[in-house]
């Protein structure tokens, strides 16, 4: 299944910008740096494993497995590095609605966080990237939100790496 691929036709739907930032709270934020911990997670919850060619497309070459958690909402995927990384997307998000859920469910967990600025890509004027660093006790990430300037909604991705 081509998740991310195909042309976006309609607006963002206005929870998915909430569900992929929940999404990336539970998969990503308890499990970056532990890809084996990540795919037991997501396989206790029967996420299909993503083929070919979709998998390559998604991890841009890095070795990993890329799971299907699209819901009757929207679609979404997990990327898991075999580095450790792991990245939520949604298909369409609102990415100022994004960030605020991110930060929002950031707050909620108690995990301290500082954003860096706003940047556009220096490939696609239309991305804008943000990275924090956060930490909660002894743990320590490394966030990173790629979103579209677009009212309308766009891609979306979340990034954590350990730090």
């Amino acid at each position: 299944m081509l998740l991310l691929l195909a042309p976006i036709a309609h607006a963002a739907a206005p929870d998915n910008a909430a569900q992929l930032a929940g999404l990336f709270m539970q998969s990503c934020v308890p499990f970056a740096g532990d890809h084996t911990g990540l795919r037991n997670w997501a396989r206790q919850l029967n996420l299909a494993e993503v083929p070919e060619p979709a998998r390559a497309a998604f991890l841009h070459g890095a070795a990993g497995v890329v799971f299907d958690a699209s819901n009757a909402t929207g679609k979404f995927v997990v990327v898991s590095e075999d580095a450790g990384g792991c990245s939520a997307l949604a298909d369409t998000a609102n990415g100022a609605e994004v960030v605020k859920a991110l930060e929002d469910d950031l707050r909620q967990s108690g995990i301290a966080f500082t954003p860096g600025p706003d940047t556009s890509d220096p490939q696609e004027a239309r991305l804008r990237h943000r990275e924090y660093t956060a930490s909660l006790g002894a743990r320590k990430w490394r966030i990173v939100t790629g979103t579209v300037r677009d009212r309308q909604g766009g891609r979306a991705m979340l990034t954590a790496n350990p730090d």
